[in-house]
C-alpha cells in the first residue's frame, strides 16, 4: 500500500518537465464529468444514477470502470455518457499476502492513472465511488491536479473497515488503510455521503465535511403490473423450476406460472389461488457470486417441503420487475462501518415491498420497524417474523399489505428529485464553497 503511493510521487516526478506545461493549457471543456468505479459498472447502481442524472443536465459523462455485468440500457443509450473500461486486476497468487495487495495496488494506480490521463478527455469534475479508495483517490487526486479538475469522492462506506472483515482492524495493514483513507479523503474538493451517521462521523474523526445524498430508488423501481409479473414468471420459468407451475390449468389453453395464470381469450392474467408467497433476498453471494455453488449445497441438504429456492441472476431490467412482483423482501445487509445503508432496501421500497432488514448500527434511518418492516436481530427472530407474517397471508388485511399501504403513502422522493435538490447545486457552485447544510 505504502509502495502505490511511492509510485504515484515517483510518477508524478517523472513527468516533472510536462507538469507546468500541462496545468498551463487552457483544456477546451464545457460541461463534464468522470465518474470513476475502481470495480464492474454494472454493479454500481448509485454511480449509474449519477451518471444519468449529469447527463440529463447536459454534462459530458465519461464512466470509467470495469466490464461485467451489463449496465441498465437508458444508460447505453445515452448519448451523453462514454463509457470507458479498465483493465480489472486480481491478487497474484506469489508471496506474502502484503506484497499481493501491494502489487496489485501499484498496477492498479498505474491502469487508473493511464485512463484517466490519456484515455479519459479533460473534464471539470471527477466523480469517484469510495471503497474502494485504494489506489483510487490517490490517482484521481494526481490526475485533477494535472488537468485543473475538482475531485468529488462520494463516500458509500469506508475501505479500511472493509479489509477489516478479511484481517481484523487490529492488522498493521489495516490500520495503513485507515491511514491512506483518511489522509487522501482529505485532499478531495466535494465530498458526498450516504447517512446522516457517516456525515457526522466523516466530520468529527476525518475533518471532512460531507452532504448526505441519501440513495433513493430509480424511477423503474416500482409496482409491476399482472400482466408484467406473468411474462416475467413465464420467462424465469424457461430456466428455474419454482416459477413453473404446479399443476396444469382445467384448460390446456390457460398459461399458467406458479403464481398467475393467462386467459388466452381474454387476455386477462389473475393470481392462483393459494399461490405460494413470493420472498426476496437480493444478495452478493447468489446469482454470479463466488460462494453460490457452496450455498446451493447448502440449499440441496436442507430437504425443505413448503419452500423452494433459486439463485437466479437477474439482467438489470428483470431485477426490479421482480421486487415488484415479491410480496416480501429480506435484508441480509450487515454494515462493516455500521453507518451505510443497504440499497436493495432503497429499491424494494420503490416497488412499495416490505421487508425484514437484520439490524446494525443506523438501519433506522431506513426501515421503520412495524411501519415499512420489520428488523431482526438474528435467525430465530426472523423466522419468527416470517412465520407470523405468512401466517396471515390469505387474508386481505394482513400485516404484509399493512406495510405496503404505509409504503405508497409516505411518497418517496426518486433518485432524480433527490438528486436535483442536493447534488446538482454542488456541481453548478462554481466558486467551489459548500452551500450551508
Amino acid at each position: 500500500m505504502a509502495a502505490s503511493i511511492v509510485a504515484l510521487i515517483v510518477l508524478a516526478l517523472a513527468l516533472g518537465p510536462l507538469l507546468f506545461v500541462w496545468r498551463a493549457r487552457r483544456w477546451p471543456r464545457g460541461r463534464s464529468v468522470c465518474v470513476v468505479v475502481v470495480g464492474d459498472v454494472g454493479r454500481s447502481p448509485r454511480m449509474q444514477y449519477h451518471a444519468l442524472s449529469l447527463a440529463r443536465r447536459g454534462f459530458d459523462v465519461t464512466l470509467l470502470g470495469y466490464s461485467g455485468s451489463k449496465p441498465h440500457d437508458e444508460l447505453l443509450s445515452n448519448k451523453k455518457i462514454h463509457i470507458l473500461h479498465v483493465l480489472e486486476v486480481h491478487l497474484i497468487p506469489v508471496g506474502p499476502r502484503v506484497f499481493q495487495y501491494v502489487i496489485k495496488a501499484v498496477v492498479q494506480a498505474v491502469l487508473l492513472l493511464y485512463a484517466l490521463l490519456l484515455k479519459s478527455p479533460p473534464v471539470d469534475y471527477i466523480l469517484l465511488q469510495n471503497p474502494p479508495g485504494l489506489p483510487g483517490i490517490a490517482v484521481c487526486w494526481v490526475s485533477c491536479f494535472l488537468r485543473g479538475s475538482k475531485l468529488v469522492i462520494d463516500w458509500h462506506n469506508y475501505s479500511y473497515t472493509m479489509l477489516g472483515l478479511t484481517h481484523g482492524f487490529a492488522h498493521p495493514l489495516v490500520q495503513l488503510a485507515k491511514w491512506y483513507e483518511k489522509l487522501c479523503g482529505r485532499l478531495s474538493d466535494l465530498n458526498l455521503c450516504v447517512t446522516n451517521a457517516m456525515r457526522e462521523d466523516l466530520a468529527k474523526n476525518w475533518n471532512i465535511r460531507a452532504v448526505t445524498v441519501y440513495d433513493k430508488p430509480a424511477s423503474f423501481f416500482t409496482n409491476t403490473p399482472l400482466e408484467t409479473q406473468h411474462q416475467l414468471f413465464m420467462k424465469l420459468g424457461h430456466t428455474y423450476s419454482p416459477f413453473r407451475a404446479r399443476a396444469e390449468s382445467l384448460d390446456p389453453d390457460f398459461e399458467r406460472s406458479a403464481f398467475t395464470e393467462l386467459n388466452p381469450r381474454s387476455r386477462k392474467v389473475t393470481q392462483l389461488d393459494g399461490r405460494p408467497a413470493l420472498l426476496v433476498s437480493s444478495t452478493s453471494w447468489t446469482g454470479k457470486g463466488p460462494l453460490k455453488e457452496r450455498y446451493g449445497q447448502i440449499i440441496v441438504q436442507m430437504c425443505l417441503k413448503h419452500i423452494q429456492i433459486c439463485t437466479p441472476w437477474l439482467e438489470a431490467e428483470d431485477y426490479p420487475l421482480l421486487l415488484g412482483s415479491a410480496d416480501l423482501g429480506v435484508c441480509l445487509h450487515k454494515s462493516s462501518s455500521g453507518l451505510d445503508l443497504p440499497m436493495k432496501v432503497v429499491d424494494m421500497f420503490g416497488c412499495c415491498l416490505p421487508v425484514c432488514a437484520i439490524h446494525f448500527q443506523c438501519l433506522h434511518e431506513l426501515v421503520k420497524h412495524e411501519e415499512n418492516g420489520m428488523v431482526f436481530m438474528d435467525s430465530e427472530e426472523l423466522a419468527d417474523q416470517l412465520k407470523m407474517l405468512f401466517s396471515e397471508f390469505s387474508n386481505s388485511d394482513n400485516r404484509l399489505n399493512q406495510f405496503r399501504k404505509n409504503l405508497k403513502e409516505s411518497k418517496q422522493l426518486r433518485w432524480d428529485e433527490n438528486w436535483e435538490q442536493t447534488v446538482f447545486p454542488l456541481f453548478t457552485h462554481t466558486q467551489g464553497v459548500w452551500p450551508k447544510t
